[in-house]
């Protein structure tokens, strides 16, 4: 009767064994699932984290822009390092036209900056206020970066490219063509003013990028 007694009681102990042993193996499971769940959950966020940054952030040419919006408008924001009463800081510009889209437009031949720049127009380019934000926001650009802007309505294209020398006309496309040393034609096409502008200043903050 002891006997049976005892083998009853191994019995138990065995199977008390193999449960605690499943009862480990299913708890080290939902362990893993969870650590499994948390690492995909964690990588995930990253993820998007990536994919949000590389579309807000983004470099043209070794220039780096970042996309913000002001109200309803959708901005494209760069600096450039400029010395300013003698200590050097960033300068922020802000671009209406998403400059990886600009890029399509025609940019012939390099651009050869000069210590000053002459900036004529053939015509009025109003375009309901584009017109002066793209002036505006072009002689601030080479002003900032220490570079003499004139007005000049009977110079032209100088031969010897002592200056340079950027005219804004009416075109059948707009496009930027380079014919002098540094002279410059910003074809405006249907009153595409600030693209053809903002195209010619994005080729200027690589340029002067490489100055400072």
């Amino acid at each position: 009767m002891a006997r049976k007694k005892q083998k009853k009681t191994k019995k138990e102990q065995k199977v008390k064994k193999a449960t605690k042993k499943e009862q480990i193996r299913s708890e080290n499971k939902i362990l893993r699932n969870f650590l499994i769940g948390v690492g995909i959950l964690i990588a995930t966020i990253f993820l998007i984290m990536f994919i949000f940054n590389s579309i807000n952030n983004f470099e043209y040419k070794g220039v780096n822009f970042e996309t913000v919006r002001e109200g309803q408008l959708t901005l494209y924001k760069t600096s450039l390092p400029v010395i300013y009463k003698g200590q050097k800081t960033d300068y922020n510009f802000y671009l209406r036209n998403d400059p990886r889209e600009l890029k399509e437009i025609t940019f012939q031949r390099e651009l050869n900056l000069r210590d000053n720049l002459v900036i004529n127009s053939t015509e009025d380019f109003n375009c309901q206020g584009d017109g002066i934000i793209a002036i505006a926001n072009l002689i601030n650009l080479y002003k900032i970066s220490g570079i003499n802007v004139l007005k000049d309505e009977n110079a032209t294209c100088d031969v010897s490219g002592r200056y340079m020398f950027v005219r804004l006309q009416s075109g059948n496309e707009t496009s930027i063509e380079k014919f002098g040393p540094a002279c410059y034609n910003i074809n405006i096409n249907n009153c595409e003013i600030l693209e053809g502008t903002e195209r010619f200043m994005i080729e200027s903050f690589v340029e002067i990028n490489k100055l400072v």
